[in-house]
């Protein structure tokens, strides 16, 4: 039996031995693009280095410094100046060309989108054309705040709305609520989905809306008169 362990861990040995000669061979055989590699990937490594010291964080810095004089007169409804800036400092949309790729940049997005929705509510011949705008600033941009994005998708959602592009607002709302899943934006954007879809004549989808304010938001401000709209969608329905 001892005889029989000893051969099988000199087999082991062997097997080792064999595998170690080959990995030599082989880097003996390769060396030249192996040291290519190793060449290629710390440059790579540097550029990455070099890229975050030299240029996006000065950029972020500077973005960030920028960036407050728009949001100022933004405050101040100044929302023109805010988006297209006074001449000597720059609004978002320059931020956005400027410094797209930095968190600034980013937020300049959330601020333009709800500068051309404000900008289109006040009516006029662009009125549309700036709520296209909106949702395609608002569309761009990205974060992962469960407050904020949500209510920029409501937006979105009411910028639909006006172009009458009822199913697609009714989408957007339901969006907004499932990211949110919270007592104060939830069941708001839930009430905007139930409306929407009572209006284009889907009941039924728009009595599930409700309920679920009642069931699952009935603590909240939307909560407290769900009711009269849960009855009334029965009524239409029959029920």
């Amino acid at each position: 039996m001892a005889k029989k362990e000893i051969d099988h861990t000199e087999e082991n040995f062997a097997n080792i031995e064999e595998a170690i000669g080959k990995t030599e061979q082989f880097v003996e055989k390769n060396k030249n693009i192996l040291s290519y590699s190793v060449i290629g990937l710390f440059a790579i490594v540097l550029l990455i280095m070099g890229y975050n010291k030299y240029i996006r964080i000065p950029n972020e810095e500077e973005a960030y410094n920028t960036i407050w004089h728009a949001e100022q007169a933004f405050d101040m409804d100044s929302v023109n100046i805010a988006l297209n800036g006074d001449g000597v400092n720059p609004g978002f949309l320059d931020i956005i060309d400027q410094y797209g790729s930095t968190k600034s940049g980013n937020l300049a997005r959330y601020y333009a989108g709800i500068c051309y929705f404000k900008m289109a509510q006040k009516g006029g011949a662009n009125a549309d054309d700036n709520f296209k705008k909106a949702i395609k600033y608002l569309d761009d941009f990205e974060s992962d705040d469960l407050n904020i994005k949500p209510m920029s998708i409501g937006v979105m959602g009411d910028c639909q709305m006006e172009l009458g592009n009822k199913e697609e607002a009714a989408s957007l709302y339901n969006k907004a609520a499932e990211l949110a899943d919270n007592e104060f934006i939830s069941p708001m954007m839930l009430k905007k989905a139930g409306m929407t879809y009572s209006l284009i004549g889907k009941h039924d989808i728009a009595l599930n809306e409700f309920k679920e304010i009642k069931t699952k938001y009935y603590r909240s401000a939307q909560g407290n008169d769900v009711k009269k709209y849960i009855a009334r969608e029965e009524a239409y329905l029959g029920k």
